[in-house]
């Protein structure tokens, strides 16, 4: 790793340290004492990270022979993704003392995710994808079942892992059928692999497969029977979470692989993201009024 890879990842260096040193001195220093303290400083270490970056003048870069991207797109996602992390946790501060919820973990978990989100949005390749993706959802696994003495809470954490789980297969598999039709896992080979405009029939499956995967972490229907459930069983900050940083890191990603790796097949895709658009939004209207 050279001085200028190094240099494109140091948000997510400086947040994992800043999560793994904080989780190690809490421990040794009184634990659920500092517990606010956590939550705010875990907030300033957002908002600092969300200025440097916003405030980056560095011209658009790969690192990592491309697995991993730095434009202004990945920049806006980010500080996106930070300042809502940073707003959430203040904001259930409240709701999390009088619930006996305000434990030190719980903005260090969240802090992990965001570490995913961030990497989520800057992959340049399947691995780095799957990467963050995974780092994002296994913190997040845990926050939704976070309320122990809760059986909604612990239903809504089983649920998430379980479904979750299914929507990294499928998108696991998907990305192994693009890698052995495209013979790259980056973005930038597979794009070219598709230049010609027309799919073979395992570059489109791999692909049906690849938008089926995230189309369960952004809630589309029909991939959405997780998110009424989870939802309504996680502490209601967690709820507040869930429904603004992971979405723009799930948009992200998935703005990311579509134009990124997919941008010479649009035909192939945009058809199949209409219909999961109007279903989406008919049943979010709709099929919605019956939950509670």
């Amino acid at each position: 790793m050279i001085a200028s890879d190094f240099s494109t990842v140091l948000p997510e260096v400086l947040l994992s340290l800043y999560a793994m040193l904080a989780l190690v001195v809490f421990v040794y220093t009184g634990k659920d004492k500092h517990a606010a303290l956590s939550i705010w400083l875990t907030s300033g270490v957002f908002l600092l990270l969300a200025a440097i970056i916003g405030l980056s003048t560095a011209p658009d870069t790969t690192s990592f022979n491309g697995m991993f991207v730095d434009d202004s797109f990945a920049r806006f996602s980010k500080v996106v993704i930070l300042l809502s992390a940073a707003i959430v946790l203040v904001m259930g501060q409240d709701y999390a003392a009088k619930r006996d919820m305000l434990k030190f973990e719980y903005p260090l978990l969240v802090a992990l995710s965001v570490v995913g989100m961030m990497v989520m949005v800057s992959a340049g390749s399947l691995l780095t994808l799957y990467m963050g993706l995974e780092l994002q959802s296994l913190a997040l696994y845990v926050i939704a079942a976070f309320r122990r003495d809760s059986a909604k809470s612990t239903e809504a954490g089983l649920k998430y892992f379980v479904l979750g789980a299914l929507s990294s297969g499928l998108l696991l598999y998907g990305a192994s059928l693009v890698y052995g039709f495209a013979g790259t896992v980056e973005f930038a080979g597979i794009m070219q692999a598709t230049q010609g405009g027309d799919l073979s029939m395992g570059l489109l499956l791999g692909l049906v497969f690849v938008i089926s995967g995230m189309a369960f972490k952004v809630s589309a229907a029909p991939f959405h029977m997780w998110a009424p459930d989870v939802y309504e069983g996680a502490p209601t900050p967690v709820t507040a979470f869930f429904a603004t940083a992971p979405k723009m890191a799930a948009m992200g990603l998935f703005a990311r692989v579509v134009h990124d790796a997919f941008g010479g097949v649009i035909g192939d895709w945009q058809q199949v993201v209409a219909v999961l658009s109007v279903v989406s939004m008919f049943l979010g209207a709709v099929a919605a009024i019956g939950q509670g």
